[in-house]
């Protein structure tokens, strides 16, 4: 009943959320309106009535969404308040002095900037974001030139003095010497003496009547110069968003919103509710792809924007299985001075930056363009993490430093999907998406508290379902015996966290339990081969699994055989009451007895001192990693299945060779140490003692070379169709196994120690996700009368209430 209650309020859950995404017309709404950029335009007083604001529903907006803390502007996805909340605050406060309305808000702004300014600046001479120190100063000063007196502590004085220091600073340098975004586009807050008259403001006005894109810099100028066609942009604006909260850029790009939805939703583990509606939006992002020459420079598009844009849609549509060129989003390769100028603001760029280096990611063979993006990207990125002092975190983006260095430490390959749906669960800033003017464009707080809660739900929902699985592995691992025979490895858990953790199919026992109770078999027979059996007991195995008939054997070899024999029983069982007539018994038999072979060759050579070829090792070695004999019987229960003539050993197709190929290759850049002292053959010893002057680091960095360059051949197979007839499914889970042995081996053993992957299994199965704020801020309660703010003219009529 738990289980069934659970499923049916996320089915409910998703339902409301395809309503509310889906069939909405203007999905400009799921991007959170910018208090900021609101403030300005509510500032600009009307033609008729200057005494009036021309765009009450902005101000009515500001009146109406003071936070219950006490400020306004952008909050992290916790709720908490971020750094562009800060001059947003400030901002709004502005407006409403400017119409002598809403005295009380301002009163709880300023109690909130009190309270709070420390967690603001304590920090902030460590690191000043370009756009804080050009926007916070001026912000400041119209405040105090309207009497709205902010008293920072003693103790930030000299941070607020290095703020105004660096703001000018940034004018005097960047008025002669261009940056990005570009300076006019700040305009609202730029001294007088930095703007070089009406006339060259006019020019750079777009042909939409906006500057720069920007409700606050086109409001700015409005006011400056009542320039008609400004005039009729924020008049759009404003009719547009009829509830009065403006975006901070304007016109929003609507498929770029929609592949923001799509990269959400998989990042927190939902994309197998929306598959449909995820699939419709790539089908029309691909064919504008392919329609348009989306490897030009950026027109009308804000640089940092398009490139965003282009890399996140090159990776969701590749990462979906559409052939996308890497030129979609690697144009900026082709201008030196694009180039340079991402070079020279990567602080602004982080976030672009990052989403480019994930894009590589995705590199099919011979994409050389990717190489150049994902070493230029790296190197950025790195620059980045040098550039911040120790023991800081990036001020304008929490933690962003921590997914950098996560990004680069731990590629996407080696990483578990669950895993990373709960880093991304938990991260107080995954309703960000990308750097704007003043701040970072965000999901709308309604819409990101939705997808947090659905994935939260859906996250503990499978963590019952692993953890009732576990326990059911572990009674019947127990039932066999297998945790007392003391000479092998008991990996029951790692086995099972291993595949339940790096796939996001839908609830399929059988298919986990499978792979779970196959990889135990393996991992126990593989160390009887290595470490307990005598030649003559490992002879009589493998000779009794060739012929399938245990009579005769006794002990370890006995119980091995048994549960074997069991396990195939089990699979052809379930597999007979999923698709009826097809007999898969003889077709898993004859992998096992492959597999079992290729062990006797490996304890043979090993205890003979017979040292073989590389390419008979290799041959040999890709079958005793029992990749293939994981994966292919799993393969059978997918819809669609595989067709059994597909795993007849040896004929396999390119994609399961390649899986068995890669896996040896990674464990033997690890393990060569110890099967050295234990005397046994390994490609990276062989390559080192059957090459002259070649030294065992040499090896590794050779055999590094062929895993890098058959992983993206084996990448290219698993996303791509064509290369055979396997099902996309089944293509999925062999990419899955990989990013399994990826993650045991990126960085020494991990399946042989015996610590490693606790912390990993207890966040996969255990712990639930932790939502809850990492910071504590004072909130500024509630005024105890009640305020009606729309009907508020003016400060006299408050003091009446």
């Amino acid at each position: 009943m738990e289980f069934e209650s659970s499923h049916h309020s996320i089915q409910a859950l998703v339902e409301k959320i395809k309503e509310e995404i889906w069939r909405d017309i203007n999905s400009q709404s799921f991007i959170a309106p910018s208090a900021y950029d609101t403030a300005f335009v509510a500032m600009v007083p009307s033609t008729d009535e200057p005494l009036r604001p021309m765009f009450k529903n902005c101000l009515d907006w500001v009146l109406n969404n003071q936070t219950e803390a006490g400020f306004w502007g952008e909050c992290d996805s916790h709720g908490l308040p971020t750094l562009e909340s800060l001059p947003a605050t400030v901002a709004c406060m502005v407006a409403l002095k400017i119409w002598n309305t809403g005295c009380i808000h301002i009163e709880r702004g300023l109690s909130f900037i009190r309270a709070n300014s420390e967690n603001f600046l304590a920090d902030i001479d460590h690191y000043c974001p370009r756009w804080f120190a050009i926007v916070f100063p001026t912000v400041v000063q119209l405040a105090d030139k309207l009497s709205i007196e902010i008293d920072f502590p003693d103790q930030l004085m000299t941070s607020v003095t290095n703020i105004i220091h660096k703001g000018k600073q940034i004018l005097d340098k960047e008025k002669a010497k261009g940056h990005y975004p570009p300076l006019l586009s700040y305009h609202e807050v730029l001294p007088p003496h930095y703007i070089d008259g009406e006339e060259h403001i006019l020019k750079h006005i777009d042909s939409d009547g906006s500057l720069s894109k920007s409700p606050s810099a086109t409001a700015s100028v409005f006011m400056a110069t009542g320039n008609k066609d400004c005039l009729r942009y924020l008049q759009l604006l404003t009719k547009m968003f009829v509830n009065g909260g403006v975006p901070q850029t304007y016109p929003l790009d609507e498929e770029l919103i929609n592949l923001c939805m799509v990269n959400q939703l998989q990042r927190l583990g939902l994309a197998e509710y929306f598959n449909e509606e995820i699939e419709k939006v790539l089908e029309q992002v691909y064919e504008s792809y392919m329609t348009r020459e989306s490897w030009a420079k950026p027109n009308d598009s804000p640089l940092a924007l398009k490139l965003y844009k282009d890399s996140l849609a090159f990776y969701l549509l590749r990462l979906h299985g559409f052939r996308v060129s890497p030129w979609t989003f690697c144009w900026f390769l082709q201008d030196n001075e694009v180039e340079e100028k991402i070079g020279n603001d990567h602080d602004h760029f982080s976030s672009v930056i990052l989403n480019v280096y994930r894009a590589t990611d995705l590199m099919f063979p011979g994409e050389y363009e990717l190489e150049e993006a994902r070493s230029f990207s790296r190197k950025l990125l790195e620059k980045t993490i040098l550039g911040r002092p120790k023991g800081q975190d990036h001020v304008s983006y929490p933690n962003f430093h921590v997914a950098i260095e996560h990004e680069l430490k731990f590629p996407w390959i080696a990483r578990m999907d669950q895993l990373d749906y709960r880093a991304w669960i938990e991260h107080e800033n995954n309703n960000a998406l990308w750097m704007g003017k003043t701040s970072y464009h965000r999901l709308s707080s309604h819409l990101n508290k939705k997808l947090v809660l659905l994935a939260l739900q859906n996250y503990v929902f499978r963590q019952s379902i692993y953890k009732k699985e576990l326990e059911e592995l572990k009674r019947w691992s127990n039932h066999w015996g297998l945790p007392k025979m003391k000479f092998c490895r008991d990996k029951t858990t790692y086995c099972y966290f291993s595949i339940a953790s790096s796939t996001s199919l839908p609830q399929d026992c059988d298919l986990r339990m499978i792979i779970a109770k196959s990889a135990i078999v393996v991992t126990v027979a593989d160390d009887f081969y290595d470490i307990e059996g005598s030649l003559d007991e490992l002879r009589k195995l493998t000779s009794a699994i060739q012929r399938w008939d245990g009579k005769g054997l006794i002990g370890h070899s006995k119980t091995i055989f048994k549960v074997l024999e069991s396990l195939v029983q089990e699979i052809a069982a379930k597999h007979f009451q999923r698709h009826g007539m097809i007999e898969i018994t003889d077709y898993v038999r004859n992998i096992w007895r492959e597999t079992f072979l290729s062990w006797l060759t490996e304890a043979t050579l090993s205890r003979s001192g017979c040292i073989p070829l590389m390419g008979d090792y290799l041959e040999n070695g890709m079958i005793s990693i029992a990749t293939h004999t994981l994966v292919l019987p799993a393969s059978c229960f997918l819809q669609p299945s595989m067709m059994t003539h597909k795993f007849k050993p040896p004929k396999y197709e390119t994609i399961t060779r390649l899986l068995m190929l890669i896996p040896r290759l990674l464990n033997d850049t690890q393990s060569y140490e110890k099967e050295q002292k234990d005397g046994k053959i390994n490609f990276v010893m062989l390559h080192s003692k059957q090459n002259l002057n070649v030294d065992i680091e040499d090896s590794i960095v050779f055999t590094n070379d062929i895993i890098t360059k058959k992983s993206k051949e084996f990448l290219e197979h698993a996303l791509m169709g064509g290369f055979d007839d396997l099902s996309r499914p089944c293509r999925l889970l062999h990419l899955s196994f990989l990013k399994v042995f990826q993650m045991f081996f990126v960085s020494g053993n991990r399946y042989d120690s015996p610590t490693s992957m606790i912390q990993d299994i207890r966040k996969s199965i255990y712990v639930p996700p932790d939502v809850k704020p990492k910071k504590t801020w004072k909130l500024i309660p509630h005024p105890s009368i009640s305020i009606k703010v729309l009907q508020i003219k003016n400060c006299d009529e408050l003091d009446e209430l």
